[in-house]
């Protein structure tokens, strides 16, 4: 049974950021980022929507530090910016295994494994859907309207490949080397982004 938290406004004490971060992950692992709200986050918190800004600064800033990804986004984002939209699949394959194939693998090993066994497992979800796949949905949005459900498809590829090699360490995929898997994964993945698909539920 989950105890109530404190309502009303709380001073800077040193467990506030703790708070905070911990109401963040609930709320953001049941509604995701966009339909999260800072004002949200305060309330459950039970603290100034000023504070979360003084210890966060910005929404963005607070997801990645209530996911603990060891890893800045822009790594992956940027080359995508100048990669035309049909060849975004295999793109992001050798973009995303590129950063855990590197230095910060047994971080976001331990990262992946925590959330499959934590309560707010759908931060791992959130961080793939929205933070990395989600500044690709103006471009994958034909038809109009089917840039969620394309995203959403393109995540669960991009996890299940990333707890197939690393945690579970399938062979063949434990050992592919990224092109490899860029061409034979991407080729999925692409069709999630840009192909025809079976009309889907909007979330």
């Amino acid at each position: 049974m989950s105890v109530p938290r404190r309502s009303g406004r709380r001073p800077g004490d040193p467990d506030t950021r703790s708070t905070i971060l911990d109401a963040a992950r609930e709320l953001f692992a049941r509604n995701g980022v966009d339909k999260t709200s800072v004002r949200a986050i305060a309330a459950d918190a039970g603290v100034d929507p000023a504070l979360v800004h003084h210890y966060f600064g910005t929404k963005n800033a607070l997801f990645l530090a209530a996911v603990q990804i060891p890893i800045d986004p822009a790594t992956i984002l940027e080359p995508l910016a100048s990669t035309p939209v049909e060849e975004l699949g295999p793109a992001l394959v050798r973009g995303i295994l590129g950063v855990w194939d590197g230095e910060s693998q047994p971080a976001l090993i331990a990262l992946i494994k925590a959330n499959l066994s934590a309560p707010d497992a759908g931060l791992l979800r959130t961080f793939v859907a929205e933070i990395v796949l989600g500044h690709l949905r103006p471009r994958v949005d034909e038809p109009a309207g089917s840039a969620a459900s394309r995203t959403v498809l393109a995540a669960s590829q991009i996890v299940g490949l990333l707890i197939m090699r690393y945690v579970v360490r399938l062979e063949p995929l434990a050992s592919a080397s990224r092109d490899d898997l860029a061409a034979t994964v991407g080729v999925t993945l692409q069709r999630y982004l840009t192909g025809d698909l079976p009309t889907l539920p909007q979330p």
